[in-house]
Protein backbone atom coordinates (compact mmCIF):
# COMPACT_ATOMS: atom_id res chain seq x y z
CA UNK A 1 0.00 0.00 0.00
CA UNK A 2 3.08 2.28 0.68
CA UNK A 3 3.86 2.28 -2.74
CA UNK A 4 0.27 2.85 -4.34
CA UNK A 5 0.20 6.27 -2.24
CA UNK A 6 3.70 7.20 -3.18
CA UNK A 7 2.76 6.69 -7.06
CA UNK A 8 -0.58 8.30 -6.43
CA UNK A 9 1.24 11.94 -4.67
CA UNK A 10 3.67 11.47 -7.45
CA UNK A 11 0.68 11.50 -10.36
CA UNK A 12 -0.69 14.24 -8.29
CA UNK A 13 2.26 16.57 -8.45
CA UNK A 14 3.00 16.22 -12.33
CA UNK A 15 -1.38 16.80 -13.01
CA UNK A 16 -0.96 19.79 -11.06
CA UNK A 17 2.75 20.68 -12.83
CA UNK A 18 0.89 19.94 -16.26
CA UNK A 19 -2.37 22.35 -15.02
CA UNK A 20 -0.23 24.53 -14.52
CA UNK A 21 2.14 24.48 -17.66
CA UNK A 22 -1.13 24.60 -20.00
CA UNK A 23 -2.79 27.73 -17.79
CA UNK A 24 0.48 29.86 -17.96
CA UNK A 25 0.91 28.76 -21.26
CA UNK A 26 -3.11 30.18 -22.39
CA UNK A 27 -1.96 33.25 -21.17
CA UNK A 28 1.25 33.64 -23.78
CA UNK A 29 0.68 34.92 -27.46
CA UNK A 30 2.81 31.60 -28.04
CA UNK A 31 1.10 30.38 -31.41
CA UNK A 32 0.88 33.85 -32.61
CA UNK A 33 3.92 34.90 -32.85
CA UNK A 34 5.88 37.92 -35.54
CA UNK A 35 6.85 35.00 -37.85
CA UNK A 36 4.24 32.47 -37.62
CA UNK A 37 2.86 32.01 -41.29
CA UNK A 38 -1.28 32.68 -42.18
CA UNK A 39 -2.84 32.61 -45.22
CA UNK A 40 -5.87 33.12 -45.48
CA UNK A 41 -7.67 31.81 -48.86
CA UNK A 42 -11.95 32.13 -49.55
CA UNK A 43 -12.64 28.66 -48.17
CA UNK A 44 -9.77 28.01 -46.27
CA UNK A 45 -6.88 28.60 -43.36
CA UNK A 46 -3.22 27.55 -43.14
CA UNK A 47 -1.25 28.32 -40.46
CA UNK A 48 2.23 27.30 -39.83
CA UNK A 49 3.37 28.58 -36.32
CA UNK A 50 7.51 27.89 -37.30
CA UNK A 51 8.67 30.53 -35.07
CA UNK A 52 6.28 29.62 -32.09
CA UNK A 53 7.84 25.52 -32.64
CA UNK A 54 11.43 27.05 -32.38
CA UNK A 55 10.93 28.89 -28.96
CA UNK A 56 9.16 25.51 -27.57
CA UNK A 57 11.96 23.31 -28.91
CA UNK A 58 14.30 25.83 -27.41
CA UNK A 59 12.67 25.80 -24.03
CA UNK A 60 12.13 22.04 -23.84
CA UNK A 61 15.98 20.87 -24.63
CA UNK A 62 17.53 23.47 -22.08
CA UNK A 63 14.58 21.64 -19.18
CA UNK A 64 15.39 18.03 -20.48
CA UNK A 65 19.68 19.28 -20.34
CA UNK A 66 19.19 20.80 -17.22
CA UNK A 67 17.47 17.15 -15.76
CA UNK A 68 18.97 14.64 -18.11
CA UNK A 69 22.87 16.06 -17.37
CA UNK A 70 25.02 12.63 -16.06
Amino acid sequence: MPQLAKLLVILGIILILVGGIIYLLSRTPLGHLPGDIEIKGKNFRIYFPIISCIIISIILTIILNLFLRK
